[in-house]
């Protein structure tokens, strides 16, 4: 159908690496193509060669305003043309792939309804005057039209570049001439105190941009001050006196002219961290530490004693009881010990606003010189995740308190559906109104669908007359949006169906006129899924066909909003806008959709498969030195909780944290929290103590990495810590006073520990990152805008400040064409992604082992509990998938342990508690075997009529006193010192028996199969039995879906409850009744059958029956048990009931 012209991407090096020359499939150098289909119907076609020509001639550069690079006046913003190829970049769905052409097509509209904000794809300007053009004209950010000629002449951007080379530079609508009018009030800010980028735009490619502001940069000194851009330093010299000492400026002083001091601002002013750590009051840390030292004591005396005390009458008995007893101390040991340094910390966001964010003399427009971050959201199957779930995340990220143009969001689609697509453009849509509704009000949540629902009055501390008045609006306009969410499946499958029904049509009509009077088939065509502007989905179609299929697509990015303004963007009181956005700015951030090409034969190693792609596209495309990555249904609910984590990254010492993650915390659980879902004794006691070693685990979601870490580096100053362990993958290792000279100081801090030789051969890079050459160039770029402000002595490796208040670069084509290379599906091939960068593979937990990987490399981390909670998501409050879930985390722990990964080999840089800590992750899941035999050992002694030991004697109960007291104390300490309930500690302690003997147990076995012999198993769902009601906002509690992880806890039950009954009745009936044995027994059978009571509620259905089920069930099982028993085994020469009673 189109025919456009094509072109090599210009700044792509992407050329075949000798290695993959040799494979069978060479990767094809990325080539992109241009078209846009207008709605007569023609097509409309360019090449980037012409583009090229025309914005570099002479002719086209007489139309913008230039103003020469001197050094007191530099360009102060990009030529029109660069912006207005970044809207036709944003306009465009660019697709491409393994041995295809990357193309870009343009689309005159992403979704059904009108896209209104200028950022976003698909929005709309005025039409082209020139006859037969019905393109749009040129706008600026606020979408208003750029018009070139005096005359107001509406020129779309083809039509003035026709006009330009092949018209002579004649206005077609006044005749007249071309000339510089008022174009510079539209495309260029004549603000002279804004930013100003060291090199003409025109004289150095966008990477050398980038390494200039490094390389002019010198850190040595706290008060050394780069020429960024962000004021005059000749002009400021001039008229403070100063002078350039050695690194520094110096100020002469009022009263002698000659005598100089340092500035009073910079030196009197007192230097105030951002972070600062708040350990646990003495008062309980010291008994908790006290405690876990007698417990240890009383732990090995006990155990001793149990050995040297077994039980003649059964042997076999008190084998498996000490085997047991001997496991639990040692899983417990591994538990506790990394418990030792729990610590808390707190933040202080007025400390970074002033820092970052305040005017001084290297910022003195306030600018934000924040770093950028890169949020990444990851979702696979809208049937599974629904698309409305993963809007609102995404508009809690679009409205999040974080500058504007530091900001990018990217949705990272592992299912390619266009239901994802339009769910998306739709998200963006409302963002426009949603988003400066946020910053207008300072709305918390900022998440529609948790706002809109909230129980509390949503007019406390609303100060603004307007408020209600909006929020009815707001309201009203999220209702129709959830409505086009909801009803998108039908629509695409209705236009679907009609553009299907007229391609069948056309082709009966084709092959009429072929056949001429012969008999006509019945003509078959591909069942399509259409998009909005009438062209094919090019990833997966809901009737898959051959590359439109979930595992067979090609890889597809489309820039949903495109990258903001540098400077922020007022709205007005324009009575057609739904609210007053009058001094409310109305920037959204960058949005871009990205699926990952997919093809059969490729191995896509899932979601971390699909968070390493993410990771290449968003560094070609923003770059932003710091990531967070979200799970689709896990939400901003603290709109600060960036700055929060950025507070630990930009405070002294930052350089070294590889990631801040967050706790988890959960919305629609039961009340009573019947299975542990919140998890509080693992997010509040086990993550702050691991705080106070090497850092918390990484657990998947809530996570705040710097870009360098997963790139497989090393910490900054490694090599100071490790002598000999760590060696520059840039510099020299053995030659350390020469390589200092020779390398640039943007890569001193780039080091890899894999790499000994005097310097590192360049060539090899692409073995490690891929052949992308602007990948590799933008790592140091990363690892700059990473580092902590140098404003103070002791501050290593810092930055300058204002260095990161420059204008982000603009997207063009080429970059974009280089991101859908760097997705595609053969990019991977024979580098260390998934080895040793990025999000690691091999693992069903590749969160853990990802971040072990970064501690392992001597990184630290740091958990970040903010007060007002920083994200929320859901999780399963059904019975069956909780345990679904818990037999997947157990499964990869059981991976995590036969693997190199195994913290039994990690390296010498890992504290000894914190390798603890990673070796407890791998080897909980093998305690379910010793924990399944101890709770069938009370029934066995029920059965049997032995006990674990001879007889209760006076010691044996003094050491279970002990180790139980202890452990109450523990928990009562554990409950002080994290802030939980006592309650949530029971919970925990219930599903910690109930997960052992079901998803622990099933993980262990489908984990040594799969090690020993290459057999995988899946545990599914079988059957299902639906709640009754369907109004109960958790109606899910009471499914009952059953699986084989059933089995275990059911038979366990079951086996108690029997031998229980079958105990008490020999008891009863024995001629000299052994109470003692019978006691000890029952004890342990109650405490088996009390932690599985969440479990058995859970089989009983809904809650307001359950206790009486329970009760009345217990009660028939025992009396029929006791009547078979007297049936089957009747006391003998004997009437009376255990030798004391009679019947009457």
């Amino acid at each position: 159908m189109m025919t456009p012209k094509s072109f090599k991407v210009s700044r792509s090096n992407l050329s075949i690496s000798s290695d993959a020359t040799d494979s069978q499939k060479p990767p094809v150098p990325p080539t992109v193509t241009f078209g846009r289909r207008t709605s007569s119907g023609r097509y409309v076609s360019y090449s980037r060669d012409d583009l090229d020509s025309e914005i570099g001639s002479s002719d086209f550069m007489s139309y913008t305003v230039h103003i020469p690079p001197t050094p007191d006046n530099q360009p102060m913003d990009p030529s029109i043309s660069q912006k207005v190829e970044e809207q036709y970049v944003s306009n465009s769905l660019f697709t491409g792939g393994f041995n295809s052409v990357t193309r870009a097509h343009l689309m005159d509209k992403v979704i059904d309804s009108e896209a209104s904000h200028p950022q976003m794809a698909g929005s709309k300007g005025s039409g082209c005057a020139v006859p037969g053009c019905d393109a749009k004209v040129m706008s600026d950010e606020r979408g208003v039209d750029i018009l070139p000629c005096e005359c107001d002449f509406k020129i779309c951007r083809d039509c003035y570049i026709d006009a330009v080379k092949t018209g002579g530079g004649i206005c077609p609508g006044c005749k007249e001439p071309y000339r510089n009018t008022e174009l510079d009030e539209v495309a260029v800010d004549d603000d002279n105190s804004r930013p100003l980028p060291l090199p003409p735009p025109g004289t150095m490619s966008k990477m050398e941009r980038r390494l200039s502001l490094m390389k002019s940069t010198n850190n040595k000194s706290v008060l050394m001050r780069s020429q960024t851009g962000e004021f005059d330093h000749n002009r400021w010299l001039f008229e403070t006196r100063g002078t350039y000492g050695y690194g520094n400026a110096i100020w002469p002083s009022d009263k002698d002219d000659d005598v100089h001091q340092q500035p009073k601002d910079l030196m009197s002013k007192p230097w105030r961290p951002l972070t600062r750590k708040l350990k646990i009051p003495a008062a309980v840390i010291s008994p908790y530490r006290l405690l876990v030292v007698i417990r240890i004591i009383a732990l090995g005396l006990f155990l001793q004693w149990r050995v040297a005390h077994p039980n003649q009458d059964a042997v076999w008995l008190w084998g498996m009881s000490i085997v047991c007893e001997i496991w639990f101390a040692f899983s417990w040991l591994l538990d506790q010990l990394p418990k030792l340094c729990p610590i808390n910390r707190a933040t202080d966001l007025n400390v970074l606003k002033e820092k970052f964010e305040t005017p001084t003399l290297s910022n003195p427009t306030g600018k934000s010189d924040l770093p950028g971050v890169d949020v990444f959201v990851s979702t696979a199957d809208p049937e599974k995740e629904p698309p409305l779930v993963t809007s609102n995340t995404i508009l809690s990220i679009l409205a999040a308190d974080y500058p504007v143009e530091k900001l990018a969001c990217y949705v990272s689609d592992d299912g390619g559906a266009l239901l994802t697509f339009e769910a998306m453009a739709e998200a963006a849509s409302f963002a426009n109104i949603w988003v400066p509704f946020c910053r207008k009000h300072e709305i918390e949540p900022r998440n529609p669908e948790s706002y809109f629902n909230l129980k509390r009055d949503p007019y406390k501390n609303k100060v603004k007359s307007d408020f209600v008045k909006d929020r009815r609006r707001v309201k009203r306009e999220y209702d129709e949006f959830k409505v086009r969410i909801n009803g998108l499946p039908d629509s695409i499958r209705r236009r679907s169906d009609a553009y299907h029904a007229r391609e069948e049509i056309k082709a009966l009509k084709l092959q009429r006129q072929n056949r001429e009077d012969e008999p006509v088939d019945s003509v078959k065509i591909p069942k399509a899924t259409w998009m909005a502007d009438g062209t094919h989905w090019p990833g997966t179609w809901m009737t898959p066909g051959p590359e439109h299929s979930k595992g067979d697509h090609a890889g597809i990015i489309q820039v949903m909003l495109k990258p903001p303004s540098d400077e922020p963007l007022h709205g007005g009181s324009d009575e057609a806008k739904i609210i007053d956005l009058t001094e409310v700015d109305i920037r959204l951030p960058l949005l871009v959709y990205v699926s990952r090409e997919k093809r059969p034969g490729y191995d896509h190693n899932k979601k971390a498969g699909a968070m390493n792609a993410l990771v290449r596209a968003s560094a070609i495309m923003s770059n932003g030195p710091f990531i967070l990555n979200l799970d689709c249904d896990h939400y901003i609910y603290n709109s600060e909780a960036l700055r929060e984590g950025m507070c630990f990254m930009m405070d002294r010492g930052g350089d070294r944290l590889c990631y801040v993650q967050f706790p988890q915390r959960f919305e629609g659980i039961d009340p009573s929290d019947r299975y542990a879902n919140h998890n509080t004794v693992f997010f509040d006691v086990n993550m702050r103590a691991l705080d106070g070693l090497m850092g918390p685990v990484y657990v998947g979601t809530g996570c705040l990495f710097r870009r360098i870490a997963l790139y497989g580096f090393d910490p900054p100053r490694s090599k100071e810590n490790h002598p000999g362990c760590c060696s520059c993958c840039f510099s020299s290792r053995r030659k350390k006073h020469s390589s200092v000279a020779h390398t640039p100081e943007e890569n001193m801090s780039l080091r890899m520990g894999d790499y000994d030789d005097e310097e590192m051969n360049l060539s090899l890079l692409p073995k490690k990152f891929g052949n992308s050459t602007f990948l590799i160039d933008s790592i140091p770029v990363a690892e700059f805008q990473g580092r902590p402000l140098a404003d103070h002595p002791a501050v290593k490796n810092g930055r300058p400040p204002g260095a990161l208040t420059i204008a982000r670069d603009l997207l063009d084509a080429s970059t974009v064409a280089e991101a859908i290379s760097v997705i595609s599906c053969w990019y991977e091939d024979k580098t260390e992604w998934g080895q040793r960068t990025g999000w690691i593979y091999g693992s069903v937990t590749e969160d853990v082992v990802t971040g072990y990987r970064m501690h392992n490399r001597g990184w630290k981390s740091v958990y970040c509990v903010t007060k007002r909670d920083a994200f929320r998501g859901t999780a399963p409050i059904n019975l069956t998938d909780r345990l679904h879930q818990v037999l997947r985390w157990a499964t990869g722990s059981v991976e995590i342990f036969f693997s190199r990964n195994n913290a039994l080999l990690a390296s010498s840089r890992m504290k000894f508690l914190q390798r603890i800590a990673y070796l407890n992750v791998g080897i909980y899941p093998f305690t379910s075997v010793f924990l399944i035999v101890y709770c069938f050992l009370p029934a066995l002694s029920l059965f049997s009529g032995q006990f674990i030991v001879q007889s209760l004697n006076v010691t044996f109960l003094v050491y279970l006193l002990i180790i139980s007291v202890t452990l109450c104390m523990l928990a009562v300490l554990e409950i002080k010192w994290s802030g939980i309930e006592l309650e949530e500690w029971w919970r925990n302690e219930q599903f910690w028996l109930i997960g052992g003997t079901s998803a622990h147990l099933a993980a262990v076995l489908q984990g040594l199969l799969k090690v020993v012999a290459g057999i995988e198993i899946s545990f599914t769902l079988t059957s299902k039995s639906g709640g009754d009601d369907v109004d109960d906002e958790f109606a899910d509690l009471y499914i009952v879906k059953w699986t084989s992880l059933m089995i275990p806890p059911i038979v366990i039950m079951m086996v108690n409850l029997i031998a229980i009954a079958v105990g008490v009745s020999r008891t009863i009936y024995s001629v000299i009744p052994q109470w003692s044995r019978l006691l000890g027994g029952v004890f342990f059978s109650f405490w088996v059958l009390a932690h599985l009571y969440p479990f058995a509620k859970g089989l009983m259905g809904r809650r307001g029956r359950t206790p009486t089920i329970v009760f009345v069930w217990s009660g028939l099982v025992a009396i029929t048990i006791s009547l078979l028993w007297v049936a089957i085994n009747p006391p003998s020469n004997t009437n009376q009931i255990g030798g004391s009673f009679q019947f009457p």
